[in-house]
C-alpha cells in the first residue's frame, strides 16, 4: 500500500478511536477532562503519520464527535478544543520529525505540544467566552488547562511514547517513524 494511502487510512482510524475512547469515560464527564481520551489518537496520529494529518484529525475529531454524540457540547467545548487538538496534532508530528533520532524527541514533542495547545485552547476559549458574554478568567485558564488536566497528562506522558516506541517496531506502522 502507497505510504499516502496508508496514512489516510491511519488518519480515519485516529478520527475513529478519538470518538470512540470517550465512551469509556462519557457517564462520568468530571473523569473525562481529567483523562482527556480525545488527545491520544490525535497525538498518536501526529507522530504516525506526521504533522498535517494530525492537524486534520485534531481539528476533525471533537466537531465530528459534537455532531455525532452530543458530547463535547459544540459551543463553546468543541470549537474551542478543535484549534487545541489540531495543534497537538500538528505539532507532535513536526516537531518529533525533527527531533526523533535524539533521546527524549518523543517528551519533548508531547511538551510542546501540550504547552502549545493549551495556550491556544486558552485565546479561543478567552474569544468564545467574550462572544457569549461571559468571563474567561485566568483561574479558569489553568484549573481547566492543566491542573484538572494532570492525570491525563501524566497518562498520555506514559503511555504515548511507550506506544510510540512499540509502533516503531511494526514493519508496516514503522516505516512512518
Amino acid at each position: 500500500m502507497k505510504k499516502q494511502n496508508m496514512k489516510l487510512v491511519l488518519s480515519a482510524l485516529f478520527i475513529a478511536l478519538g470518538i470512540i475512547l470517550p465512551f469509556i469515560t462519557m457517564q462520568i464527564p468530571r473523569i473525562g477532562n481529567m483523562l482527556l481520551p480525545m488527545h491520544i489518537p490525535v497525538m498518536l496520529c501526529g507522530f504516525i503519520c506526521g504533522g498535517p494529518y494530525g492537524f486534520i484529525v485534531g481539528l476533525i475529531v471533537p466537531l465530528l464527535r459534537s455532531v455525532l454524540v452530543g458530547m463535547p457540547l459544540m459551543m463553546p467545548t468543541a470549537v474551542s478544543m478543535s484549534p487545541e487538538l489540531a495543534v497537538y496534532g500538528l505539532v507532535t508530528g513536526y516537531v518529533y520529525q525533527k527531533l526523533k533520532d535524539r533521546r527524549f524527541g518523543i517528551y519533548v514533542a508531547l511538551l510542546t505540544a501540550m504547552i502549545l495547545g493549551r495556550i491556544v485552547w486558552g485565546g479561543v476559549s478567552i474569544g468564545l467566552f467574550s462572544l457569549m458574554g461571559n468571563s474567561f478568567t485566568w483561574k479558569l485558564f489553568v484549573m481547566n488547562g492543566f491542573v484538572n488536566a494532570i492525570p491525563g497528562i501524566v497518562i498520555q506522558l506514559i503511555f504515548i511514547p511507550l506506544l510510540v516506541k512499540r509502533l516503531k517496531r511494526n514493519k508496516e506502522v514503522g516505516a512512518f517513524l
